[in-house]
């Protein structure tokens, strides 16, 4: 059962099916409640008409044999006011319902005409006065029997003061089988056009969820294709809508687009960084090579250079590692002024001219960031470089100038890209790997910060660096 319910098209249909059929079983049920409340109305407003009329003629003192109690189809008794029956309708045989089950009068007509004087003292006072009729009726459900055919009727009973006869009741009756064949009418076609009103709503709902999924299953399709295959390239049917599965797969090409960027990054990056550790290695491996067969040759501290190159380049290609891998920087506070003042030190033609600027971070990674901008302005500049720290509102902002012949407009976003060295910066020996502002863009976007490059007015580089600040200590 749960692998037949387990697609969304089933789901759908079978969620569908049941609100309706419980939509539609309480629409029905209250039809057939106000149907047949209307209708039982009615036939109670029938028997009160014949109630009155002949309550109207006791009132008018007509006798009880002159009564018009010969409707078959409207069953009439009148009582008095000590439960006697005084008069029945012509055809009656069986009563029940009115309280007075009995189908003959007491008396003769004659005798029960009133013709007596009506003195009776057991007739009780009555709050109607002679010839008056009361307003409101009152109504009780039975059945009959009239010239031997028996059916269910709605009673109404009116009564009426007769100065002679004092209290009438008069029962009279509306038969209801109108009423209850029209509601079993009404119930029958309910019965048999629910269900299919039911089988129609499931088959619209399964035929358009079908049709509304279709392109998902197509999205489905091509992924599984692409997981089998490993072709980022490829991108999955974007149906030509503007609902949610169109956005679906807007979202999903995106996600392999950002996916195969991604997985030729890391290519490239593996290539590139065998590429760079190739050289050091062999260069101390022959170095150490030549050493061991003539070890008065052995070129020591060329042996220590590679080394050292070699030591960088590996710490530089964990740090990206580890910021690749989503690493947090931690929740430090960080004064950027003494960081540059520090950075600074020791360094030849470094100028710094910083105001207090505090951020959150990591001390170890921002460091690195200074130190990577230090390094590359040294390296470009033609006499001396320039660190300055400042605050702009709520950023902290650190700028690297040098007076070298500065970065080229078109080169100023390509220069951050990993293992890229600008022509002037071409030699392994001046240059390094050219991971240093690949590094310190990284580690400024992981702060929430930007890192970019324009040209100074003497035309030289201008790096900045902008932190999200935090208010000093009090």
């Amino acid at each position: 059962m749960r692998r037949r319910l387990g697609s969304v098209r089933a789901r759908a249909t079978l969620g569908t099916t049941l609100v309706v059929a419980v939509a539609l079983l309480a629409a029905g049920t209250a039809v057939l409640l106000s149907l047949w409340t209307n209708l039982n109305g009615q036939a109670g407003t029938r028997a009160e008409r014949t109630a009155r009329e002949v309550a109207a003629e006791l009132a008018a003192g007509q006798p009880y044999r002159e009564l018009s109690l010969d409707d078959d189809d409207r069953p009439v008794q009148v009582v008095t006011e000590d439960g006697t029956l005084v008069a029945v309708s012509e055809h009656l045989e069986r009563i029940s319902g009115t309280g007075t089950d009995t189908v003959r009068p007491a008396t003769a007509p004659a005798a029960a005409s009133g013709d007596g004087d009506g003195d009776d003292d057991s007739v009780g006072a009555s709050a109607l006065e002679p010839g008056e009729i009361a307003e409101d009726p009152s109504y009780s459900d039975g059945s009959a029997t009239v010239d031997g055919d028996s059916a269910d009727y709605r009673f109404a009973a009116v009564e009426v003061e007769d100065e002679d006869r004092g209290t009438l009741t008069v029962y009279a009756g509306a038969p209801l089988s109108t009423e209850r064949t029209a509601v079993r009418t009404a119930l029958t076609v309910m019965l048999t056009g629910f269900p299919l009103l039911l089988a129609v709503v499931a088959g619209v709902t399964w035929l358009m969820t079908r049709r509304a999924l279709r392109p998902v299953e197509g999205i489905r399709r091509e992924m599984a294709a692409i997981t089998a295959s490993a072709d980022l390239a490829r991108r999955v049917p974007e149906p030509d809508t503007h609902d949610e599965v169109a956005r679906l797969a807007r979202t999903t090409n995106e996600t392999l687009a950002a996916l195969e960027a991604a997985v030729e990054r890391q290519r490239r990056f593996v290539a590139d960084a065998s590429h760079e550790l190739r050289s050091p290695i062999a260069s101390l491996r022959t170095q150490l090579e030549v050493g061991a067969a003539h070890p008065e040759l052995l070129d020591v501290p060329g042996a220590v250079e590679d080394t050292v190159r070699l030591q960088n380049l590996a710490a530089d290609l964990l740090l990206l590692a580890r910021l690749d891998a989503g690493e947090r920087p931690v929740d430090t506070r960080v004064d950027l002024a003494a960081l540059a003042r520090e950075e600074a030190a020791g360094r030849v033609r470094v100028t710094v001219d910083a105001e207090p600027a505090e951020v959150s971070g990591s001390p170890g990674q921002l460091r690195r960031v200074l130190a990577n901008l230090l390094d590359n302005a040294q390296r470009h500049a033609r006499e001396a470089a320039t660190v300055t720290v400042r605050r702009e509102g709520g950023r902290a902002v650190v700028a690297v100038a040098d007076d070298g012949e500065g970065v080229p407009e078109a080169d100023r976003e390509r220069v951050f890209e990993r293992f890229v060295r600008l022509d002037a910066a071409r030699s392994r020996d001046d240059g390094g790997a050219g991971l240093g502002l690949a590094i310190a863009r990284d580690v400024a976007v992981r702060h929430g910060g930007t890192l970019t490059v324009r040209g100074t007015p003497e035309g030289g580089a201008l790096f900045e660096l902008r932190l999200p600040a935090v208010r000093p200590l009090q």
